[in-house]
């Protein structure tokens, strides 16, 4: 298996002075080194302008008193805690970089031959990771890419709430009307939570009547449901075993749940207006909209959490970064087996999994790649991460190479040259 290794930074020099950054909600934890070894104790700062200029103030005497010319701050990946000092930083003349929490979570013991954990010895193990050139870079999405960031976080929150709202929803009707959920099947549909909304019971079914049931559920599926449908769930009605005793409660919730999703669902819509608005002053949004099967919803996702695709100069740093990077764990005669890392952002993971579910449908780019994996016996789970690794190379490309998905472009080359 090739070695997959994002590019690291060779930043130790004669002139350039290290500061280490432990990031906290409140007091956050400083520490600078000189390149001949000569360090200052570890000193809080605090989370506002105050403490900012504090922290500028002692990197800017350091850097004078021991004549240097480069300040490099390195910090741990840890959030949105320490997202204002980077922004604060940015507009400084210093490089920042960022470590992996990982490996100063196992450096730690190299420091004092200790396991101990203080908020004064971690920014020391940090400095020795950036010593060490163990320190990734920051892309920090700017403009339309970090309002994209931002909006694609709010719905991804969204819609965990929507998903657990679908669940205690489901859970209540099942208290009230088990058979409910039988003849209706899925309560994510308009129909269902219609009726859930003015019928929540057996018995408001009951008295509501098969003829009105059925002209109500006609009109509110816009025709899709008739009679049938309403008869089942009218007989379902006369022979439930739901509860009959403490339901009012349970119908109160379960109208409340069912405000929840409409607002939900507005929320949601909303906020895809607005990432669409923001994808189109993206220049290179086109070339990823070129790609059969990955909508602009998903590119604007996508675009959110990556920051910049310019900003990374190989496919191996950007999987690294979505955490679909293979690794194996192997000794003497064992052969592990190859996994992906998911050190990496999460969210970019769900995406492009998604993406891939949409590109190995009938029809779609990557069906045939997909069949054949799991011709070769691939598991099906393993076989859409391989799809989603390959997708995540495609855009890169396309960005990169500001080009246009061509299918078959193997095919269509071949052609080209024969001619």
């Amino acid at each position: 298996m090739n070695r997959i290794e994002t590019k690291k930074q060779r930043i130790v020099n004669a002139k350039t002075l290290i500061v280490a950054i432990d990031i906290g909600q409140v007091t956050p934890m400083g520490y600078c080194r000189c390149p001949d070894g000569s360090d200052t104790k570890s000193f809080t700062f605090s989370n506002n302008a105050e403490g900012f200029k504090k922290l500028w103030d002692r990197i800017c005497s350091m850097k004078i008193a021991h004549h240097l010319e480069e300040v490099v701050v390195g910090y741990e990946s840890t959030g949105a805690y320490g997202e204002p000092l980077v922004h604060y930083l940015r507009q400084k003349p210093v490089k920042l970089v960022q470590v992996n929490p990982m490996h100063t979570k196992r450096m730690k013991d190299v420091e004092d031959n200790s396991p101990g954990k203080t908020d004064r010895k971690d920014p020391r193990v940090i400095a020795d990771l950036m010593m060490l050139g163990r320190a990734l870079s920051v892309v920090v999405p700017e403009g339309a890419a970090a309002e994209l960031r931002r909006l694609s976080q709010a719905r991804e929150r969204k819609l965990r709430r929507r998903t657990a709202s679908y669940n205690q929803l489901h859970s209540l009707v099942f208290l009230l009307f088990p058979e409910f959920l039988q003849v209706m099947k899925d309560l994510k549909t308009q129909s269902a939570q219609y009726l859930l909304k003015h019928f929540p019971t057996p018995q408001a079914i009951r008295e509501c009547g098969g003829e009105a049931l059925r002209l109500i559920l006609r009109r509110v599926s816009r025709g899709k449901l008739g009679k049938q449908r309403a008869e089942a769930l009218y007989e379902a009605a006369g022979e439930s075993v739901g509860l009959r005793e403490g339901c009012r409660g349970m119908v109160l919730d379960v109208e409340e749940i069912l405000s929840e999703i409409e607002a939900s669902n507005r929320f949601i819509e909303k906020i895809e207006q607005e990432m669409l608005h923001y994808l189109n002053q993206i220049p290179y949004s086109h070339c990823l909209l070129s790609v059969k099967g990955i909508g602009k919803v998903t590119v604007a996702g996508l675009i959110g959490e990556i920051g910049d695709f310019s900003q990374f100069h190989s496919i191996p740093q950007i999987t690294k970064m979505a955490g679909l990077n293979l690794f194996e764990m192997s000794s003497g005669k064992h052969q592990g087996i190859r996994r992906i890392s998911k050190r990496g952002r999460s969210l970019l993971r769900k995406l492009l999994y998604f993406a891939a579910l949409n590109t190995v449908r009938k029809g779609g780019i990557m069906h045939g790649r997909y069949q054949s994996y799991l011709h070769r016996g691939m598991p099906k789970t393993k076989a859409l991460i391989a799809i989603a690794r390959k997708l995540l190379g495609i855009l890169f490309a396309l960005v990169r190479d500001h080009s246009h998905y061509l299918e078959n472009y193997s095919v269509v080359e071949r052609l080209k040259l024969a001619a």
